[in-house]
């Protein structure tokens, strides 16, 4: 298969970037987006020009680490991470841009890494869950329900990789925070730091610059771990619930986003 590029090429944060076309020639259909591009780069560096640079880790679909924008959709044509899109899925002989995930709190870093450590900051500001340490508790003495048990699990599968936050119109993360504090604050584990952990959390949110929501949906539609938007309306209500009980000092700011 041949395929034309359109990459995105940005040296720093600071300048501005621009399409670079490339192409590339005999891709094995089966090949993975990340590993045509790894053969660009060999073809790149045999020619003595600069790489083309990219975040990847597992290639498994795993750690979250791929984050591209493939003909203007986060990780793809398909509902999967970047190393798990496959030239199968283009047309032998089409154009193809490839852009870096677009955020105002995800700065360009090189090409088409970005810097996503903005998702870091909302986990850090949630702290830590107070269980105490030593022998494992008997399984039946914090008895939990079938229901809130796969709620807290189809919540903690995200893996953070930010396509959620590249395909909102608003730049918003809320589906990636929701599903972080579902995961915890369902479960019993979760119940001291509660509600001090939903204030921070959206208070870090809203410090990094995300936007609101306004159920585009766009965020589940693309998320390659299939999270519902139903996330969204837990954290409203956890967020509606903890300033009742402690008001934040920033919530006039936060509403009127």
């Amino acid at each position: 298969m041949n395929f034309q590029l359109e990459i995105w090429r940005q040296d720093v944060r600071e300048e501005p970037g621009h399409f670079e076309t490339h192409h590339v020639e005999g891709i094995d259909p089966e090949a993975s987006f990340l590993e045509m591009l790894d053969m660009l780069n060999e073809g790149l560096i045999a020619k003595g020009g600069r790489t083309v640079a990219f975040d990847s880790d597992c290639r498994e679909g795993i750690c979250g680490t791929c984050a591209l924008t493939i003909n203007g959709m986060p990780h793809g044509p398909n509902q999967v991470t970047t190393c798990q899109t496959y030239m199968r899925d283009f047309e032998d002989g089409s154009t193809i841009f490839v852009e870096p995930f677009r955020s105002n709190s995800f700065p360009v870093v090189r090409d088409l890494a970005v810097d996503r450590s903005a998702l870091d900051r909302i986990i850090e500001a949630g702290g830590y869950v107070s269980v105490t340490t030593g022998p494992q508790p008997n399984p039946n003495a914090m008895p939990i329900s079938p229901e809130t048990q796969h709620r807290a699990m189809d919540a903690s599968i995200c893996i953070q990789c930010g396509a959620c936050v590249a395909a909102c119109p608003n730049g918003a993360a809320m589906l990636f925070t929701g599903a972080k504090l579902t995961h915890l604050n369902i479960l019993p584990q979760g119940q001291p730091e509660r509600a001090e952990r939903t204030r921070n959390m959206v208070l870090q949110m809203d410090e990094e610059g995300f936007g609101g929501c306004t159920n585009y949906g766009e965020c589940s539609r693309v998320c390659p771990q299939d999270i519902s938007i139903d996330v969204i309306g837990m954290l409203y209500r956890e967020y509606r619930s903890a300033v009742r009980k402690k008001p934040n000092p920033h919530q006039k700011k936060m509403v009127a986003q």
